[in-house]
């Protein structure tokens, strides 16, 4: 099977197809650092560096089933963001690019794959989601859908993902509730991951011993360092907030006294100022600098390894561009390993 990824970020659906044994033609991406992340880590697909409203087009001579993949900007229908999340914001509509692009093709794609938060099904009381399913039935596609959480697939982290599955041949796909894992642990995920200090920037750092999990072991693969070990400056009162804060605790637990730049510390979201629990799978890794989530039990923020560790990037991924870009990088991609059981689906009914 081929594959292409309309919307592919830094690469999180892309390296999922590959690990599934999909071959990735090309791929689309229109931020600079994350097109330059992707290529870096994907020299083998070729890279289409624009708007996806520029592109009439994908030229692919076909032999093997091909799937189009991919998820359209998110962020205006993530729950947590009621400012934008309305049909108001143009970025809402970039999924009209997505059915656009797999209607160009002659003939058309055999699969689609959509992603993207579980929010999607509900903005607009489902409007936008309806679209979708109209506009890919009236193509001839045969719709499976079904929210998904990371955690559920042996990933340490609190994810939860919309899939969407179209079958051109009028397959019907039966989505698993949860794999046999047992759920991967903030430590189990991290606890190898080297030492680090608030601000530290390291590109390559030793870890700190042998992989002691099957998690672990994956990810390290033959990484001999541990890569992109940047954390945020923060500073000495953010600091001095952290120590404050225990394990599954955030800025509840921080005295008020240290709030007062908060016009009304009450309105702070749970996610603010979170403090990983070890023994649980992480909460989503988002925009993990804007929350100040913080490290279960070093005084300072997520490095961009942890957090890639926690969204299930292999070692050897590299992120570029300057740490505020390589954290939204992670923080927006799919968890490779859950979008493998997604393509994983798909391969079984072929």
């Amino acid at each position: 099977m081929i594959g292409i990824d309309l919307f592919c970020g830094a690469g999180g659906m892309t390296l999922g197809a590959k690990f599934s044994g999909i071959d990735v033609l090309y791929a689309i991406e229109n931020d600079k650092d994350a097109a330059k992340t992707y290529q870096t880590n994907n020299d083998d697909v070729i890279l289409l560096e624009c708007d996806i409203r520029e592109i009439k087009s994908i030229p692919v001579s076909r032999n093997s089933e091909l799937v189009v993949f991919g998820g359209p900007p998110c962020q205006g229908f993530s729950t947590s963001n009621q400012r934008t999340r309305n049909k108001k914001n143009p970025n809402n509509w970039l999924f009209k690019e997505f059915i656009r692009l797999v209607r160009s093709f002659k003939p058309l794609p055999d699969w689609v794959v959509f992603e993207n938060v579980k929010g999607f099904s509900e903005t607009e009381n489902g409007e936008f989601l309806n679209e979708v399913f109209e506009q890919l039935a009236g193509l001839g596609y045969c719709i499976s859908h079904s929210v998904l959480n990371a955690a559920d697939f042996g990933i340490p982290q609190k994810r939860s993902r919309f899939f969407a599955i179209g079958s051109l041949h009028g397959k019907k796909i039966s989505f698993p509730s949860m794999n046999s894992l047992s759920p991967v642990t903030v430590k189990q995920a991290i606890e190898d991951l080297p030492s680090l200090a608030n601000g530290d920037s390291f590109i390559s750092k030793e870890y700190r011993y042998s992989p002691r999990t099957d998690y672990v072991k994956l990810l390290r693969g033959n990484a001999t360092v541990a890569l992109n070990n940047h954390v945020t400056r923060n500073s000495e009162l953010v600091l001095k907030r952290y120590t404050y804060i225990p394990q599954g605790g955030n800025w509840e637990d921080i005295p008020d006294r240290l709030m007062k730049n908060y016009k009304d510390k009450s309105r702070c979201h749970t996610g603010i100022y979170h403090r990983l629990n070890e023994d649980e799978p992480s909460i989503v890794i988002g925009n993990y600098r804007k929350n100040m989530l913080i490290h279960p039990w070093e005084n300072r923020g997520l490095s961009v390894r942890e957090a890639a560790r926690l969204q299930s990037f292999p070692d050897w991924y590299v992120f570029e561009g300057s740490i505020g870009f390589q954290q939204q990088q992670v923080g927006n991609a799919v968890p490779p390993l859950l979008a493998r059981e997604i393509f994983s689906l798909i391969l079984n009914q072929s």
